[in-house]
C-alpha cells in the first residue's frame, strides 16, 4: 500500500505540527509538509527487544521512537491530537502489511487499555489506531476483522517502573473477557492474526498479551507497532 498522506491531502491550520511543533504553516492532518516527508519516508522494519522476553511473537515497526514520529505519538497520547488518530491509523495499516507479507484475512488484537487511561486520554487510543488501520487496509482488498477478547486491569504508569518492574506489572496486567472469546477464536481461524500496539520497548506487555491470548486458544501470528524505543545496556 501507498500514498497515505497523499490521501490526507485537506490543508488546515491548527496551532501547531504536532510532528515539529511549528506554527504559521499549513498542516496535512496535523503535520507540516515536512514532516510529512519524514514520516512518508519511514519503512516498517522487524524490531526485537534484546534480550527478548518469553512468548513475544515477530514484531514489526514503522520506525524509531525518535524525531517527528515521537512527537506526533505525544501529541496523540498526551496532548490531546485525536484528529492525528487516522493518519497514525493508517501508518499502522502499512506496518500490518509488512508484518503480513502478503494481502491475507487479517484479524487486528489492539492491546488492551487500562480504565484509567481510558478516562485520562477521553478514549481508548488503541481501539481508534486499530479502526482507521482496518479501514485503510480494507480500502486496499484486505478482509479485516478486530477482536477485544482481553481486558486490562489496573496497574503502575510503566514509565515509572525499570525493566524488571514492567515485567512483573504485565505479568497480570490483563485478564480474559469470557463473553467476547468464542468469537475472537472463530475470527481467528484462517486470519493472520497480529497484536498491535504504539510502541514496544521491552517487548513485556505484547508478550504478555500473547501468551494470554495463546493460553485460550487464539493464535498469535505477528505483533505491529508504530514506534520502537532503542534501549541501550551498559558495556
Amino acid at each position: 500500500m501507498t500514498g497515505v498522506w497523499a490521501e490526507l491531502a485537506d490543508l488546515v491550520l491548527p496551532a501547531e505540527c504536532a510532528g515539529c511543533r511549528l506554527t504559521g504553516t499549513a498542516l496535512r492532518h496535523g503535520v507540516c509538509p515536512a514532516c510529512v516527508e519524514a514520516l512518508g519516508a519511514l519503512r516498517p522494519a522487524p524490531a526485537r527487544p534484546t534480550p527478548a522476553p518469553p512468548g513475544l511473537p515477530g514484531c514489526v515497526a514503522l520506525g524509531a521512537y525518535q524525531g517527528e514520529l515521537r512527537e506526533m505519538l505525544l501529541a496523540y497520547k498526551e496532548r490531546g491530537r485525536h484528529s492525528l488518530a487516522r493518519p497514525l491509523g493508517r501508518l499502522l495499516a502499512e506496518v500490518v502489511a509488512e508484518a503480513a507479507g502478503a494481502p491475507r484475512p487479517v484479524l487486528l488484537i489492539p492491546v488492551p487499555t487500562t480504565a484509567r487511561a481510558v478516562r485520562e486520554r477521553h478514549g481508548d487510543h488503541l481501539r481508534r489506531l486499530a479502526r482507521y488501520a482496518g479501514h485503510r487496509l480494507r480500502a486496499a482488498g484486505w478482509p479485516v476483522a478486530l477482536g477485544a477478547p482481553l481486558r486490562a486491569l489496573p496497574r503502575p504508569d510503566s514509565a515509572t517502573l525499570d525493566t524488571a518492574g514492567r515485567a512483573a506489572a504485565a505479568e497480570h496486567a490483563f485478564t480474559v473477557r469470557a463473553g467476547r472469546l468464542p468469537a475472537v477464536r472463530r475470527r481467528a481461524a484462517g486470519r493472520f492474526v497480529v497484536v498491535l500496539d504504539d510502541i514496544v520497548t521491552t517487548g513485556v506487555t505484547l508478550a504478555a498479551v500473547t501468551r494470554s491470548l495463546r493460553a485460550h486458544g487464539v493464535r498469535v501470528d505477528a505483533a505491529a507497532v508504530l514506534a520502537a524505543t532503542t534501549r541501550r545496556g551498559r558495556r
